[in-house]
């Protein structure tokens, strides 16, 4: 019997440019990429490939020289193309030139029944030589899961309550079968339940209410709600020894579609969402598909960023960048970098505030869609506590002295004060929020990445 957990904190941005639901027109990716900077975690990555390389969908790319195991994949069939380097020669990303159609690397088949009496070795080998693996994010921390480690549980967020989110009814309509079987696999990695937390809507999704062999639990609240770290805080907190998986449904379904058809297919539906986005709809591409593809003859300005993801979390990507790994929205939003005059003080009824005084109207009209561009307005300072975040992370924990521990490099009190809990999607509202305008998601995983390797 799973859980239902009412949440009260928090806050939901309701931003203009949400993707209705249908399947636009869009042209098939000219180019992918995989870009080793998706993955927290990863050591030092080691090219497989090189330029003018043919490969097949599932085909190795790269590895991590010290998880030699994990194989980072290619999502279509094509060349490729360019292989990136940064600074020191790190890796940034592999370029491939997709076919028109993809062909795939095979991989063995299995019935149900099959499944149901593989050894935990043998689907790990299979994940691990595919490339689905990649989905398995472990906590804390979030970084790639460890296969040589077994966690006490799964957990899979089957709802997202990020700003213009996309809708998983939509997304994942008709994958039922796929989704069953990947909990099927999931569930013998693990002595524990594999979660799956939906929404209580009266809308839900068969794909994941139905699903057999796992806990279903019931989730209500603003954003973010949808954040798999909150929803595992309230069932079954992270203490420190613990090791948790997460996965998101579309990687649940990769592992469906590996062991029933023996491929790795990386298809997906990805919402084009923003203010600035002509028609905001969803599109059939493919992992890393480039930004070209997708948003081609469907943005209404010049001036303005693209980011792979929601506003929150997301990454600027520019309109020659590529659609992260774990990423189902593009947000196409204005640039801010136009000032006007005393803007910061100056109240009206189109400003969103979450402490009613900067937008001092905007409560008044909760269901009001906002047209927002990326200006901070206002560079760091001296940090003040308002209390307002606190307000914002619906979880046991102290958000802003969890920030200053941080900046003190004071590992004992980041751990009382349970940085083992969070990653930056679970406090991207305080930054949102923070009129200190701190980068509170960057700090935070400064903080995660000096207790991982000390």
């Amino acid at each position: 019997m799973g859980k239902f957990i009412r949440l009260k904190k928090g806050f939901t941005i309701n931003l203009a440019g949400k993707a209705a639901a249908k399947i636009g027109d869009s042209g098939p990716a000219d180019s992918v990429a995989i870009k080793p900077t998706d993955f927290q975690g990863i050591y030092i990555p080691k090219v497989v490939v090189k330029e003018g390389d043919t490969v097949k969908a599932g085909s190795p790319l790269f590895h991590d020289k010290k998880l030699e195991r994990i194989q980072f994949t290619s999502p279509v069939s094509g060349e490729v193309v360019r292989i990136t380097r940064g600074e020191k020669r790190a890796l940034l990303e592999v370029v491939i030139l997709a076919d028109k159609q993809v062909e795939y690397l095979p991989f063995k088949k299995h019935t149900v029944s099959e499944i149901a009496n593989l050894s935990v070795e043998g689907i790990k080998s299979q994940m691990l030589d595919s490339g689905v693996w990649a989905n398995l994010v472990q906590r804390p921390f979030g970084i790639l899961a460890d296969p040589s480690v077994t966690p006490k549980a799964i957990h899979i967020s089957a709802f997202d309550t990020a700003p213009l989110a996309p809708d998983y009814s939509f997304l994942f309509k008709g994958q039922d079968h796929f989704f069953q079987t990947g909990v099927d696999v999931l569930k013998k990695l693990t002595p524990g339940a594999v979660h799956i937390n939906i929404h209580n809507a009266s809308d839900l999704s068969t794909v994941f209410s139905q699903a057999k062999g796992a806990e279903v639990n019931k989730f209500s609240g603003p954003h973010p709600a949808g954040c798999v770290g909150v929803q595992i805080h309230h069932i079954d907190p992270i203490n420190k020894g613990d090791i948790v998986w997460t996965i998101n449904p579309f990687g649940v379904i990769q592992i469906g579609k590996l062991f029933l058809q023996g491929i790795y297919d990386a298809s997906k539906l990805v919402a084009i969402t923003g203010s600035e986005v002509k028609n905001p709809q969803y599109v059939k591409t493919y992992t890393g598909a480039s930004m070209k593809s997708l948003t081609a003859n469907n943005v209404a300005a010049e001036n303005v960023r693209y980011i792979s993801g929601n506003p929150l979390t997301g990454t600027h990507v520019g309109k020659d960048g590529y659609l992260g790994f774990y990423d189902h929205q593009v947000t196409v939003l204005p640039e801010g970098n136009d000032y006007e005059f005393i803007g910061w003080i100056t109240p009206g009824a189109n400003k969103l505030s979450v402490q009613r005084a900067w937008g001092l109207f905007s409560f008044l009209t909760p269901n009001k869609e906002f047209t927002l561009n990326t200006n901070t307005h206002g560079e760091p300072r001296a940090m003040v506590q308002t209390g307002v975040w606190e307000q914002l992370v619906p979880m046991d924990i102290l958000p802003g002295h969890l920030i200053k521990s941080i900046l003190a490099e004071d590992i004992d009190e980041m751990e009382a004060l349970g940085i083992y809990e969070v990653i930056e999607e679970d406090l991207a509202l305080c930054e949102f929020a923070d009129v200190s305008k701190h980068n509170v998601q960057g700090i935070l995983r400064e903080g995660l990445e000096l207790i991982r390797l000390s």
